[in-house]
């Protein structure tokens, strides 16, 4: 499975915040945010200190897709 941020990216848009804005309001590493940024794997403490700054589920923020 792959894994996608892009709803996440989507939403921030939507409410003008930026990754650095995100970054701090969940203190979140540099170096964990490059790998939101590659859209590589991160731990489900890191998803879900992203879902409580945001108020939403993870499910709003990923999504798995299928590799061929």
């Amino acid at each position: 499975m792959a894994i996608s941020y892009n709803k996440l990216w989507k939403l921030l848009i939507d409410r003008k915040m930026s990754k650095a804005d995100l970054r701090r309001a969940a203190g979140i590493a540099p170096n964990t945010m490059t790998k939101l940024n590659r859209d590589e794997e991160v731990t489900l403490e890191t998803l879900g200190k992203i879902c409580g700054v945001l108020g939403v589920n993870i499910g709003d923020i990923v999504d798995l897709l299928p590799t061929t």
